[in-house]
């Protein structure tokens, strides 16, 4: 695998080596819509904010003006007629999702939105007894899967400032070493319950070592589940052989799915048809066979459905399934191989730009410990001033986290190296350099 940047890059190169770069290396820009420009010589946005949300496929219009077409035709006989019939539909997603994060199709379900699914998978699996009670997650985690664990363990009756631990970097360091997670796990993991923690830490971009943390999560007797919000679609997955007990992740960041689109679970197939795992259920949770017998005791088929509640909103699943289809015809391997060009040549470009600026990239050097984001500190001031001077001032759309990260996501799917050379620059001329 090519684990480097292209051999050529610089500032000084400028939009001449980029272009050439694209030519040689184009990518699948042209099925998305791109936003226009504000401000600077540019009609298109740079735009490296999908890890926030992705841009729109340009299929997504038509395929959902489908669906509404069908219902219009169809009305109610659309749950059983016409191309793509509603009973079914979630299924039409199922194993596509299944080989984006590498699982079998029984594993795989399409449905709700990340935390809501977060919390039902911790109704099965986080299940505090005796001294193995905690929760660990990282530090930098997103707030919203803080917030979710606390009250998890506010649900069972426990303290959450002693019930979560929160992993923390080394002194003077920005992420988590791996053999800092699993020697605490080996030394204090028969007091955890539950290991959380995210794919791709959404602050810093770092890569988090999903087998080996899975491996020493599960050998100190801990349940380990993964939020893949940010690793989705970003980096390849091998949830089965991985042997994860569950995870789950949006659709609206690398997926391309809209703002608020249906998130994905996996549940590890040692897990299914165990009838001692408590599990909410509602409509959808039983066998679909008998679903319209109206009994009222719920029959679980013996795969990850039965972790769902409610019937699927068709409008919501075109898109993700029109994105999914992107997926499979492009590849995750061949999309890999471009992140790993695209965000290494904007990693020697960002070398250039803060070596005497008050900027410091905060993301693993090392590519295999990073997906396609970048996070850069800025030494003073605000990162959501500083985000929007370079998009009224560039036309280059990043992400701020305040109070001082500026996030960069050059995805393989869209991105192009022009994106990554008039970000630098745009950084460049925004930033005022240190007098040494």
């Amino acid at each position: 695998m090519n684990t480097g940047a292209p051999e050529s890059f610089g500032l000084a190169d400028g939009e001449a080596e980029a272009r050439r770069l694209d030519a040689a290396d184009p990518g699948h820009r042209h099925l998305f819509h791109v936003p226009p420009a504000d401000g600077g010589r540019h009609p298109e946005a740079a735009y490296l904010a999908g890890n926030s949300l992705g841009l729109q496929p340009r299929a997504t219009r038509d395929e959902l003006a489908a669906d509404l077409a069908a219902w219009s035709r169809l009305g109610v006989e659309g749950h059983l007629e016409g191309e793509r019939p509603w009973l079914p539909y979630h299924e039409l997603l199922t194993a596509p999702a299944a080989r984006l994060v590498g699982a079998t199709p029984a594993e795989v379900v399409v449905m709700n939105s990340l935390t809501v699914n977060l919390h039902l998978l911790m109704v099965s699996f986080y299940r505090p007894a005796g001294a193995r009670t905690r929760i660990v997650i990282e530090d930098s985690t997103f707030p919203s899967d803080s917030y979710a664990v606390r009250s998890q363990a506010r649900f069972h009756g426990l303290d959450p400032d002693t019930t979560v631990v929160r992993l923390r970097p080394r002194a003077g360091e920005d992420t988590l070493r791996t053999e800092d997670v699993t020697a605490f796990l080996a030394a204090e993991g028969d007091t955890v319950a539950l290991v959380l923690l995210g794919g791709v830490n959404y602050l810093t971009g770092e890569l988090m070592d999903i087998p080996a943390i899975t491996a020493a999560g599960r050998a100190a007797g801990a349940v380990v589940g993964w939020d893949l919000a940010h690793a989705a679609g970003n980096v390849p997955l091998a949830l089965h052989d991985w042997d994860v007990d569950f995870a789950a992740w949006c659709s609206y960041k690398y997926l391309n799915s809209g703002p608020g689109a249906l998130a994905g679970v996996f549940v590890h197939e040692r897990h299914l048809g165990d009838a001692d795992l408590p599990r909410f259920e509602g409509w959808w949770s039983t066998e679909a066979a008998t679903r319209f017998e109206m009994t009222p005791v719920s029959r679980p088929p013996a795969t990850v459905e039965a972790w769902q509640i409610s019937n699927p909103p068709i409008f919501a699943m075109g898109p993700v399934r029109t994105s999914l289809e992107l997926f499979d015809a492009v590849g995750m391997p061949a999309l890999r191989e471009r992140s790993l060009r695209l965000t290494g040549y904007l990693a020697g470009l960002f070398d250039e730009v803060t070596a005497n600026r008050p900027l410091t990239v905060v993301t693993p050097r090392e590519p295999e410990r990073r997906g396609c984001q970048l996070s850069v500190r800025i030494g003073a001031g605000s990162a959501a001033e500083l985000a929007k001077r370079l998009r009224h001032e560039h036309g280059v759309i990043a992400d701020a986290r305040e109070p001082d990260i500026i996030r960069f996501a050059p995805v393989p799917l869209y991105s192009t190296f022009h994106d990554c050379w008039r970000a630098a620059e745009a950084l460049a001329a925004t930033v005022a350099e240190v007098n040494r």
